[in-house]
């Protein structure tokens, strides 16, 4: 596997290849064991090609501090609280995750996650997870990116808040480890993002500039981005899955619900099939339509060495007669023979 094709679990990514979709669990689990399996065993029914987890605990990803640093306000959902707050109620506890692995597996479903430390890397290559998917925030992790670069397996980064060069760094920093398996993900680091935000015309141009995978992390509310992602080239598509958005959590807002995952599923497999591949080929139903097009018609009873005019000649539906290209060329000549009125033109009329 290389630039152009990546293996995660059983199902191989890139060009020519069904979009690999991801049903990101996060928090939405709220904190209950049943309900987490709950969402796995939906997401399967939705369609989804993998269940993806985030391995952390409040202490692995920030500190139990309330100062001013540690205040959440940049005018997100979550203003207001401290981030060890946050992180206590949105960790899904390790001791879960290789039971939810194993569930996911067993319905055919990858699972892989989100670490943030050293010790989640560690904790996930013990579950053998198929995949490593860093977080925006983590993007400029370099020494964490380097060690999960050295697994050997795909890296999956979103990108929503980083610079051309946070990217640049970090896609450097896996290769240098020889790790060629990496797929940027577009995403916007707000919750939920306005449409006007998204901008995925990057995605195409980040594949060509890093000549690697790319697809889209999508925290917009509906389908209609991610659908349409699909169509400049994603080759993954995430969005947070809840049971129900009605449930609350800190994720449920702007997470997508059984039905409407399942509506996306369906239509990012119709605009697969829509995209096909660059052909100028008819089908057999174009090839059976054209004859609904146009031709020449003889459209006035004709006598032997009578004269084709515009009267008599016209270029009307259907396509049995000669191509209308020939129309000009025709008239002013005349008829070798008696031609009656809805006879198709033909070259042996002409004296």
């Amino acid at each position: 596997m290389g630039r152009d094709k990546i293996k995660i679990g059983n199902r191989l990514l890139g060009e020519g290849e069904p979009t690999y979709i991801v049903a990101e669990m996060s928090a939405n689990h709220l904190q209950d064991y049943d309900r987490a399996e709950a969402i796995i065993r939906a997401a399967k029914e939705a369609g989804a090609d993998a269940v993806k987890l985030q391995t952390y605990t409040a202490d692995t990803i920030t500190m139990d501090c309330d100062k001013e640093y540690f205040q959440i306000k940049q005018g997100t959902i979550w203003d207001g609280r401290t981030c060890y707050d946050l992180f206590q109620e949105a960790y899904t506890p390790w001791e879960w995750q290789p039971k939810l692995m194993k569930l996911a597996n067993e319905l055919g479903m990858d699972c892989f996650s989100s670490p943030f430390d050293f010790t989640a890397v560690d904790f996930m290559e013990q579950m053998q997870m198929p995949a490593y998917k860093i977080a925006s925030p983590e993007i400029w992790d370099i020494p964490l990116i380097r060690k999960i670069a050295r697994q050997g397996k795909p890296v999956i980064m979103a990108t929503g808040l980083a610079y051309l060069g946070d990217i640049e760094r970090a896609v450097r920093t896996c290769r240098e480890e020889g790790n060629e398996q990496i797929i940027l993900l577009k995403c916007v680091a707000t919750y939920p993002t306005p449409y006007e935000d998204m901008n995925i015309k990057v995605i195409p141009h980040m594949a060509e500039t890093f000549d690697c995978l790319t697809g889209l992390s999508d925290h917009s509310m509906g389908s209609a981005v991610a659908v349409a992602s699909v169509a400049l080239g994603a080759r993954m598509v995430e969005k947070h899955f809840t049971l129900s958005r009605a449930d609350g959590g800190p994720d449920g807002a702007f997470s997508m619900e059984p039905a409407e995952f399942k509506k996306m599923v369906e239509e990012i497999r119709i605009v697969e099939k829509a995209l096909g591949r660059v052909t100028y080929k008819l089908t057999e139903r174009q090839e059976r339509s054209r004859e609904e097009g146009r031709s020449l018609f003889i459209t006035e009873d004709i006598k032997k060495g009578e004269v084709f005019t515009e009267k008599n000649l016209r270029s009307i539906r259907p396509a049995f007669g000669m191509a209308p290209m020939y129309y000009e060329e025709i008239l002013g000549k005349r008829a070798r023979c008696d031609i009656s009125r809805g006879t198709p033109m033909k070259w042996e009329f002409l004296e």
